[in-house]
């Protein structure tokens, strides 16, 4: 039964890993990339080590494993928040699709 949980989380942590690495090379601005890795980073990450925690067992590997799993909750969003909050302080223009026709309009 835990091995078919551990399967679950793992695959479940590696299609949103592979979700956030499709948008970072889809997204067209920093900010959206952001949003992308922000959100499905930390849940993948937070499945797959749970999935290794719940294959390990009650082990002191897996209290380890839960405990990084704790800080990458905390620290991958808060992260995300801080480097997209600077780079909108220091000017960093957010994508719009119709930026372009206006610069192309203008003499």
């Amino acid at each position: 039964m835990s091995t078919a949980l551990a399967i679950a989380l793992l695959v479940g942590g590696l299609f949103f890993v592979l979700v956030s690495s499709l948008g970072v090379l889809r997204l067209p601005d920093f900010y959206t990339r952001c949003h992308a890795l922000g959100k499905s980073d930390t849940l993948g990450s937070i499945l797959v080590l749970g999935g290794l925690a719940v294959h390990e067992g009650l082990t002191l590997t897996s209290f380890k494993m839960l405990l990084i799993l704790a800080f990458v909750a905390l620290g991958n969003p808060t992260a995300t928040h801080a480097l997209t909050r600077a780079a909108l302080r220091t000017g960093l223009e957010m994508w719009s699709r119709t930026a372009p026709e206006k610069e192309s309009k203008t003499p």
